[in-house]
């Protein structure tokens, strides 16, 4: 037999001593690199966010829009890479978004924003501030939350302590941000009384000029005297309560008039702007010794980009251990409220162990096939393959996350395929013990080396189109195609060097002293019997053939039909098993901050009664330490006295049965049903398995008019309300706050002296709680301000605002409410923009039983007709791209719907794409353009296997199992290879067809059935990893159904296409 380009590499392996050293120097260096690998939970993605922020004060948002939104979008959308803009015009202020494509390079995005911003300030208006540009990236989201909480001490204390602890925090390494949320700072509040101030004829601005100009020190300069130099410092800034207490502010009747007269002032912790508290739900021990709930402060501490965050989430840890000897008081509690490196070292090792299950399980079925010694070869190959894999892992910078692991588990069973055909071939040999042994291992290795290239080419081929998915989910995807390709490419490197040599020093079949066993002919095997058995009649008898085949075809349409009556659901990623979970609380504005904290005060008390709940932080008037989903959501950016957020944290997956999804939809009717007695909008949030989104289902509302697209807006939010499954529907449009214009009369003012701009400031003094200059303290980390206000009580109405008075010129004292007309009004919504196009959002999430938003979406298309829209008007439904004319109004969905849209898509396109590579490979080896068609009759087969394991483990059908059957295509189509090529050598040998044919099936059976096993045991691993399951049933149910019908149909068509051409 001619040597082929595989027996040539073996010969130069199989009796080399080189061989084994290379063995062990793989091995350590596989290891070494598992150990450098950063471990995180999620992959890196690189979508370069940035935000940006404008304040243009005294502007409304509409002129807000077309000041400063309109020209700033324009500018941007000009930088070459950006995907999205989104604005939102609010009163005296502005956001804009820029979210640029996936895998642009971060710096270079933001050096280009930058720049165009900055050479186009000249077109800004007056009066406008500088943008402040935020960059954003996955790192950003803190991987360690610390809650600090006490019995004894209040939230201003906590604070205090929590400052210190984060000054120590900050000196560690590869820590990034750190945030403290909750708690007040301390503040000099000067509370005035305006009667008394009318009695010593001074007014809020006369009072605010004096103290300011007592607050200054500077350094003077310097002056010679006896050839010394001396420095000059004049002035004192303003130290104590009693340097403020003793200001003079004004002179009457030659008397001083101190600010104590006139005001009281409070040293001490400000008024409070949010409420953060922490209690314990039923899981936890702690929850009968402190039963209420407690102040509370949060740390949240992101990490550095690449950086470990299993070493620093520890080093952390042990650094606050430490500190509570030291720094934090006894009874302080530190409570670690979010450690993203636990779970991500927890997910990393229970991968790992997947992975070292599934490498013995396949071991084990090798084993059964062809002795302990065939499963030693077979077992020793594994390790090295991976060993090289994590190499090329450490190399391509890549970190050892959920995906990059998953790659070698989903590719256990493939790498196992090329040392179990060499090896199980060279053991047959062998046996036949037809020729010398090394002779025999190469003729082996000859025989089906070739073939073994080509088929670990076709499923290298299945796999790598899949790294070119589009959009977010592309760096979910890319880690797998790419690594699994580089295990496919080494295991074709190990099993023609490695194994050859190992199976030659294994596999060798002792020459038993005295009497030769009879070597057994192929034809009396039990495997040739019974594949026979079943192949003879198909090849013989037309009727039975036709029947057979007949079948075979009404499966697959029935499987195919499952999607279409909705018993296989189509979603993008189900939920992941997590230990948290987000209720997001939003009041109606003009909420007061009491009433927002009553509403999460009583969801708090419900999830207190939870036996799944170990702790829960609620965050009133702030937000909580934000998820990845908050990331692009924004939540991070929430404040207000109408919003609340709590963060729920769960008992450990592996102490519950339940998953964390089943909880949260378990808990939401009664979270919701305390929201509803209040009228606040309460959304239950998740972490969400793949790329975070807006909302599960987005509908944006485009059209010619703003306020009849919020019409149709609340239309389709009603719509959405009562479809079913369809949870949590809310719109971005605030409820009406009631808002009073003091209207200055002009003429009125200048007659009495008074300019207008007194009256504004004075009020903007009164009421905002600004601080008009700040105290000295040179050891406080933050700046103690300097506030003047009135007293509480002395501005709850309207009227007593108006009472407010202002000195003129001339000296006299007037009465606001003498000099103005008020008006009383709703205050102006905010605007928002989508890549240029006024937009209205309508959001939703899905729970129950067809969790996809699919059909949510599919199901609309009938209902959208019954929305009233203006005259002469029509409704346009949009599903992938913005409308291009805003004349008409649209409805464009977004949200996850768009990413499974676009995913789905570029997952078929991959599909087609490896379909034609493969049968190039096929046509380019065999030379035949028929031969091809015959091999990939096993693709389509595979539907039906992995339609039914879907059905039967009512599963969803996900893009993780458009995944397993786009690598089966390859695989399968592996089997067929070396069915087909085996047929050709037994007839260049001289045998007739169907005789070539029933060999080559029963010689082929057991490599064939050995890895389809190895497959569906590697596979089997994964069946219980939520988010990867899909994956698991299509390799398994795809591998069981095709390898069964490849065995038989394949040989059968490739009978029917030859026989012309032979003599039969």
């Amino acid at each position: 037999m001619k040597e082929g380009l595989a027996g040539k590499i073996a010969k130069l392996f199989i009796g080399s001593k080189l061989t084994v050293l290379l063995m062990i120097v793989f091995m350590i260096i596989g290891v070494y690199s598992s150990f450098l690998i950063p471990r995180e939970e999620e992959p890196q993605i690189d979508v370069p966010i940035a935000d940006i922020f404008v304040g243009y004060p005294g502007a409304s948002p509409t002129e807000v829009e077309s000041r400063v939104v309109k020209p700033l979008e324009k500018l941007i959308s000009n930088i070459k890479g950006v995907e999205y803009v989104y604005s939102t015009s609010m009163k005296e202020q502005a956001m804009v978004i820029v979210q640029f494509y996936v895998g642009e390079d971060i710096e270079r995005s933001f050096v280009k924003l930058y720049n165009e911003i900055n050479k186009h300030m000249d077109i800004m208006p007056q009066g406008v501030t500088f943008p402040l540009v935020k960059t954003r990236a996955i790192d950003d989201v803190p991987m360690l939350g610390l809650t600090l909480w006490s019995e004894n001490y209040d939230d201003y204390q906590l604070k205090q302590i929590a400052q210190e602890l984060s000054d120590e925090i900050e000196k560690i390494n590869d820590v990034s941000a750190i945030k403290k949320i909750g708690g007040r700072n301390r503040q000099l509040r000067v509370v005035l009384d305006k009667d008394k101030m009318a009695e010593s004829d001074l007014d809020f601005l006369a009072v605010a000029q004096m103290i300011k100009s007592n607050n200054s020190q500077l350094s003077g300069g310097t002056f010679d005297k006896f050839d010394t130099e001396f420095t000059v410092t004049t002035g004192r800034f303003l130290e104590t309560t009693e340097d403020v207490e003793n200001l003079v502010v004004g002179i009457q009747q030659n008397q001083p008039i101190y600010l104590k007269q006139i005001a009281t002032i409070h040293d001490g912790a400000e008024l409070p702007k949010n409420y953060v508290s922490l209690g314990f739900g039923q899981a936890s021990e702690k929850a009968r010794s402190y039963n209420s709930e407690y102040p509370a402060v949060t740390i949240s501490i992101a990490k550095r980009k690449g950086a470990d965050a299993m070493k620093i989430s520890d080093i952390i840890l042990e650094k606050v251990d430490h500190l509570k000897q030291t720094l934090i008081p006894p009874d302080v509690h530190v409570e670690v409220t979010r450690n993203y490196g636990e779970t991500a070292s927890q997910k990393v090792s229970e991968l790992l162990m997947h992975l070292i299950g599934a490498i013995i399980a396949v071991t084990f079925v090798v084993m059964l096939a062809m002795g302990w010694r065939g499963g030693l070869v077979v077992f020793l190959s594994v390790p090295i393959t991976f060993a090289l894999t994590l190499l090329s892992y450490y190399m391509l910078d890549y970190t050892l996350n959920r995906i990059t692991l998953f790659a070698l588990v989903f590719v256990t069973g493939i790498v196992v395929d090329d040392s179990i055909i060499i090896a199980e071939n060279m053991h047959r040999h062998f046996k036949m013990k037809r020729l010398p042994f090394k002779q025999a291992a190469l003729y082996a290795i000859n025989e089906v080396g070739n073939p073994t290239i080509l088929a670990t080419f076709t499923v290298i081929a299945s796999v790598l189109p899949m790294a070119f998915v589009s959009g977010l989910m592309g760096p979910y995807m890319s880690p797998m195609p790419i690594g699994a390709s580089i295990a496919m490419i080494l295991s074709l490197f190990v099993a023609l060097t490695i194994t050859p040599y190992l199976g030659f020093i294994f596999l060798r079949e002792n020459e038993k002293k005295g009497k030769k066993k009879a070597e057994k002919q192929l034809n009396e095997t039990f495997i040739y019997r019974i594949y026979e058995k079943f192949e003879k009649p198909l090849l013989e008898n037309k009727k039975k053939r036709w029947i057979f085949l007949g079948i075979t075809f009404l499966l697959l349409l029935a499987s195919v039909g499952m999607f279409f009556t909705k018993s296989v659901a189509v979603k993008m990623l189900p939920f992941d098993n997590k230990n948290e979970f987000q209720v997001v609380i939003d009041m109606p504005e003009g909420t007061t901050l009491e009433r927002t904290a009553v509403v999460a005060k009583e969801i708090s008390q419900y999830l207190n009664t939870r036996p799944e709940v170990v702790n829960y932080q609620s965050y009133v008037g702030t937000s909580a330490p934000i998820t990845f989903n908050g990331l692009v959501r924004h939540y991070d950016l929430r404040g207000g006295s109408n919003m609340a957020d709590i963060q729920v944290n769960l008992i450990d997956k592996h102490d519950r049965s339940a998953q964390s999804h089943e909880i949260a939809s378990l808990l939401r009717p009664e979270i919701q049903k305390i929201g509803k007695k209040y009228n606040a909008n309460v959304k239950v949030v998740e972490v969400p398995p793949g790329p975070p989104v807006l909302s599960t289902i987005v509908g944006e509302v485009y059209g010619p008019d703003y306020k009849e697209q919020i019409a149709i807006a609340n239309q389709v939010q009603n719509l959405l309300n009562n479809t079913q499954d369809v949870v949590d529907v809310d719109w971005m449009v605030e409820a009406d706050q009631t808002e009073y214009e003091f209207i200055i009369d002009k003429q009125k003012a200048m007659l009495y002296g008074v300019a207008p701009q007194q009256i504004t400031q004075t009020l903007n003094m009164a009421l905002s709680e600004k601080a008009i200059t700040s105290l000295y303290d040179e050891d406080a980390s933050n700046q103690v301000g300097l506030v003047l206000a009135l007293d509480e009580k002395e501005k709850s109405t309207i009227a007593d605002i108006s009472q407010l008075k202002v000195k003129s010129g001339m000296g006299t004292m007037n009465t606001i409410g003498d000099l103005t007309e008020i008006d009383k009004g709703i205050s102006a919504k905010s605007i928002y923009r989508k890549n240029q196009k006024r937009v209205v959002y309508v959001i939703a999430d899905m729970a129950g039983e067809l969790e996809s938003p699919v059909y949510a979406i599919l199901g609309m298309t009938d209902k959208l007709n019954e929305i009233n829209i203006p005259e002469g008007y029509a409704l346009e439904e949009l599903y992938i791209k913005q409308p291009d004319f805003e004349d008409d109004y649209t409805i464009k969905w977004d949200g996850e719907w768009q990413i499974t849209l676009e995913v789905f898509r570029d997952l078929g396109i991959a599909f087609l794409g490896v379909i034609v590579i493969i049968y190039i490979l096929i046509v380019g080896w065999f030379q035949n353009f028929k031969a091809p068609v015959v091999m990939m009759v096993a693709i389509p087969l595979s539907l039906v296997g992995i339609v039914l394991g879907h059905w039967m483990l009512d599963a969803f059908f996900t893009a993780t199992s458009f995944i397993g059957m786009i690598a089966l295509a390859g695989i399968m189509v592996r089997n067929s290879v070396l069915l087909i090529d085996f047929i050709n050598l037994r007839v260049g040998e001289g045998a007739p067809l169907k005789q070539a044919v029933i060999e080559a099936g029963a010689v082929r059976t057991t490599p064939i059935l050995l890895t389809a096993g190895t497959v569906v045991i590697g596979a089997f691993v994964i069946l219980f990893d939520p988010i990867f399951q899909g994956l698991a049933i299509s390799l398994m149910g795809g591998t069981i159904a095709s390898t069964v019908l490849t065995l038989l149909v394949v040989p059968l068509v490739y009978y029917l296409i030859e026989r012309k051409n032979h003599k039969i």
